[in-house]
């Protein structure tokens, strides 16, 4: 039987062969979605996970016939395998001991693994901070132009998902849902670019970069390379969009081929629900990235007049008594925190902590001294934020958990305060993930409701 998809030669899908097996590390929604795309490819699926699988993967697999194992990584894992695709976050170089004899085209991000069966044009975004807004927003723009957009990549629904989906609407020749995006707009992490090789974006966009995942990168240099390895297959046709203060990097390094297109945070684009310098220059990335696709600033205003945000994102969820709570859990680096400070001109009551990534956390010092009147620490690297910020002047204390440390800071606000939860880590001390983290923050509201503060 002849293979009814268009591979494109050299793509990663034209390794996966009928029978061998395809191990898929990780068993979230980019690990799943790579396992249906390779179970329609013909391939053997296997999903390896270094913690514990869930009741409903475990029935979703023994449905499907896929062998799932789970705990430790070890050789039994791997053994046999053809291919081996990695969910993002996944450490390639933590595994490297069972992916002996392995070639680099047989050990794949699931990201790489569904762009050979694409021929839609791509806008792919990536930068530290930034990402899941400006990509939010490019496809709304889209979305005004009369077109029909997939956003997707690193954010919602994996790509593997969305091709394995159209294949099925093309293959069973029945009415769908499903229907074809005319666009296909990515949020692409630096865990995904350095295991992904055929990605080629007709618009590519960094937003900025600033020290992350330094407990996974090897360092800085690692982590910018891999985000500019973006615009490494791009052609003059194509454009690359980046932030002005990147001018002379991105000409010293010769990054790309394409047109380049640089954005600020100065704009007349605006939007309430983006408070921020930080926001604006999201906003004008986004706008640049859309004006090949003949994006109007008319329209582009009109989309952003019906924006409210997204959650977790600097994102006001309440107001009591005269204080306002802002829920900035996706705020996950030390970047991010800065950006959601200098977002407010009002006094800020601050909840940090949790598992740090990496960056310069005593370098915030003058601005905890400015803008916060309190800092609530919780969970993990308490030891980090005192030895930044014990000499602020700003009063600094710390709890086990997220709940006692907003209980205090209640007790402290004032009518006109911010309660901002930024914490400007990793949520995985205390929560399953910074969505987790945000909904404790938020839930824990009500709580507070029901008692007097000082």
């Amino acid at each position: 039987m002849s293979n009814p998809h268009q591979l494109l030669p050299g793509s990663a899908p034209s390794r996966v062969q009928p029978g061998k097996i395809a191990v898929v590390v990780g068993t979230g929604q980019s690990g799943m979605a790579a396992a249906a795309l390779l179970d329609h490819l013909g391939g053997a699926v296997r999903l390896v996970d270094s913690g514990k699988v869930s009741r409903e993967v475990r029935d979703q697999a023994e449905k499907r016939g896929w062998d799932v194992r789970e705990g430790g990584h070890c050789t039994e894992q791997f053994d046999h395998a053809a291919l081996v695709v990695l969910s993002p976050g996944v450490n390639r170089r933590k595994l490297e001991p069972w992916l002996t004899g392995l070639g680099t085209d047989q050990v794949i991000s699931e990201l790489e693994l569904a762009l050979g069966f694409v021929d839609e044009p791509i806008i792919a975004v990536t930068g530290t901070n930034g990402k899941t807004t400006t990509t939010t927003l490019i496809g709304r723009f889209l979305e005004a132009t009369g077109r029909r957009v997939f956003v997707g990549g690193n954010i919602g629904t994996p790509l593997s998902r969305y091709v394995w989906e159209r294949m099925l609407a093309a293959e069973t020749g029945s009415p769908s849902d499903f229907k074809k995006a005319d666009i296909l707009v990515l949020e692409v992490s630096s865990f995904q670019l350095l295991n992904t090789r055929s990605l080629c974006p007709n618009v590519g966009v960094l937003l900025n970069v600033s020290p992350n995942h330094l407990d996974y990168h090897q360092d800085m240099e690692e982590y910018l390379q891999a985000k500019l390895s973006l615009f490494a297959s791009q052609e003059p046709e194509d454009t690359a969009v980046f932030p002005e203060e990147m001018r002379e990097l991105v000409q010293a390094r010769r990054v790309t081929l394409a047109r380049t297109e640089y954005f600020g945070t100065q704009s007349d684009l605006t939007c309430p629900a983006l408070p921020g310098r930080h926001n604006q220059a999201n906003i004008a990335a986004a706008f640049q990235a859309c004006l090949p696709f003949g994006l109007t600033r008319a329209a582009a205003q009109t989309v952003l007049d019906g924006f409210t945000g997204l959650p977790h994102r600097l994102q006001i969820v309440a107001e009591q008594s005269g204080v306002v709570f802002v829920d900035d859990s996706k705020g996950t680096t030390v970047q991010a925190l800065r950006a959601a400070l200098e977002a407010f001109d009002r006094p800020v009551l601050l909840l940090a902590g949790g598992v740090f990534k990496g960056g310069d956390l005593a370098g915030l010092k003058p601005l905890v001294q400015s803008k916060a009147r309190a800092v609530g620490l919780f969970g993990a690297s308490r030891e980090i934020f005192e030895a930044a910020w014990a000499d602020a002047g700003t009063p600094l204390f710390w709890e086990p958990t997220l709940e006692r440390a907003m209980d205090r800071l209640w007790l402290q606000a004032r009518p006109g305060d911010v309660i901002l939860l930024s914490p400007a880590t990793a949520s995985f001390d205390l929560f399953r993930d910074y969505k987790h983290r945000g909904m404790t923050f938020q839930n824990h509201l009500q709580t507070l409701a029901e008692r007097d503060h000082g």
